[in-house]
């Protein structure tokens, strides 16, 4: 780390964080542990400085330093409503059966509406006296009719609009500030134009940072605190959209991770396809290199008011009966394996592995290599809650991880979907099929880490075992969407 990034995070949320995080007494058995769960979009488990990343999250960084942080934690479904439909009810959403499009929703197997809103375990706190509020900016939660029940069911849900551009009586855009967030590869696909533009009317926020999402997020969620308080016990979720793309960060985030020289266009944003189909072999290398900057400084943006939020915890003197969770729901890709974006084939760790944390202040410390998902959180809060979990809940609770022994059920394998592909990975093996049952991976993670090298055509017998298994746990075949 330069003594420049040392600098600044010296003089932003390092400090605050720490304080708010301070050692602070267990509750008594008596009283029941509020709940802070924060969900981060698109956060790459490896970019985070607790996962041995270079990016700098000193918020983050605290928690994992004061929490249980699972080494592997892998989403049960992507990707973004998915994910979340599998974090909100605690139960298992892929294989996506009966799927369809829905109006408000992306046309894209799995993007469906949350269900029954009484079957979230934010509803099953409710009903057990807690509290409840939502915070989010996420543009598929919070705007869609479809999930109209579930934003009524919350006792406060506070909503920010303008991911998608989704705001009223947007602002005039210069073509000098469009021009300055798209490489000369994107400024014409009309698309990424509009995409862009909609963005930057809605809230452009590289002059003040007090204007991005994740502090408009964070902010409505320290708020919300105060609330809380007076109504303990309370479960509140702050949910940020951001890091994800567009990225138009503050130069002065920008300058920790690229060239403070630099002074040409930004990719603050990519597509959805194979790097050779949008870049040239000369620029691709410059173009990837600075949008990983980019993303890098909106990770340690959204870091920056994840540290103003736990600070407030910390004025509250709610730290001491206040378990936190932190999850991100999927990654992106910046070029691995030849492709940018999101991609449903490509479930490899840059996509598929995200953050877990979870801090009971009861508990001590520690890593865990047990093989997370995201729809064990539901069950494992329910759990320390000391509230039955609704029937059909199927996450496994963790929370026996938490005081240094096993839960129920020891997970012998991850496994999950996104579209029509999905993928199924232990400590030492990886899997990817397509859910025609072609198209099969397979990966030694002893000996080829970074998943370069299918080995399924000469290990056969291998793949079909990994193949039926998961067909066995997921229901017979799977289905496919055209």
């Amino acid at each position: 780390m330069t003594s420049t990034r040392r600098e600044f995070l010296a003089a932003g949320a390092s400090a605050a964080v720490a304080a708010a995080l301070a050692d602070a007494p267990a509750w008594g058995q008596e009283r029941r542990p509020n709940f802070l769960v924060v969900i981060v979009d698109t956060l790459r488990a490896d970019h985070l400085s607790c996962y041995g990343g270079h990016t700098a999250t000193p918020a983050m960084d605290e928690l994992a330093r004061r929490g249980l942080r699972f080494k592997y934690c892998y989403p049960e479904a992507m990707a973004t409503l998915p994910a979340r439909r599998s974090i909100l009810t605690g139960r298992r959403i892929w294989p996506f059966r009966g799927w369809h499009d829905y109006p408000d929703l992306l046309n894209t197997p799995g993007w469906a509406p949350l269900g029954d809103p009484d079957e979230t375990f934010t509803s099953t706190l409710k009903r057990a006296g807690y509290w409840t509020a939502y915070i989010t900016d996420n543009p598929w939660i919070g705007f869609p009719r479809e999930h109209v029940p579930f934003r009524k069911s919350f006792d406060r849900f506070k909503r920010f609009g303008g991911q998608l551009g989704d705001v009223a009586g947007k602002q005039r855009v210069s073509e000098e500030d469009l021009n300055h967030w798209l490489v000369p590869e994107l400024r014409a696909v009309p698309e990424v134009r509009e995409r862009l533009h909609n963005f930057i009317a809605a809230g452009g926020y590289w002059h003040d940072e007090s204007a991005s999402w994740a502090a408009k997020v964070f902010g409505a969620a320290a708020v919300a605190l105060d609330r809380g308080k007076r109504r303990q016990p309370f479960v509140i979720v702050a949910d940020t959209y951001e890091p994800h793309e567009p990225w138009t960060p503050p130069r002065t985030y920008i300058d920790l991770y690229g060239d403070p020289a630099y002074s040409g266009p930004e990719p603050g944003t990519n597509r959805y396809m194979r790097v050779t189909s949008w870049l040239s072999a000369e620029r691709a290398e410059p173009v990837l290199a600075r949008m990983r900057a980019l993303y890098a400084a909106e990770v340690t943006l959204t870091d920056r008011w994840l540290g103003v939020l736990l600070a407030r915890l910390r004025e509250l003197a709610l730290e001491q009966n206040t378990v936190i969770a932190l999850v991100g729901d999927h990654g992106h890709l910046f070029g691995e394996y030849g492709w940018t974006g999101k991609i449903s084939s490509i479930l490899h760790p840059p996509l598929i592995h995200v953050p877990l944390i979870i801090v009971d202040p009861r508990a001590g410390p520690g890593t865990t290599n047990y093989l997370a998902q995201t729809h064990d959180i539901g069950p494992t809060l329910l759990s320390l809650a000391g509230v039955d979990a609704p029937e059909g809940m199927d996450g496994v609770d963790l929370s026996p991880l938490l005081r240094g022994q096993k839960p129920r059920e020891w997970r012998k394998f991850a496994y999950g979907g996104y579209a029509n592909w999905h993928y199924a990975r232990a400590r030492d093996w990886a899997y990817v099929a397509n859910n025609f049952g072609t198209g099969r991976r397979l990966y030694d993670l002893e000996r080829d880490e970074r998943e370069e090298s299918n080995i399924a055509s000469r290990n056969r017998k291998r793949i079909d075992a990994i193949n039926a298994a998961v067909r066995r746990r997921a229901g017979s075949r799977l289905p496919v969407y055209h």
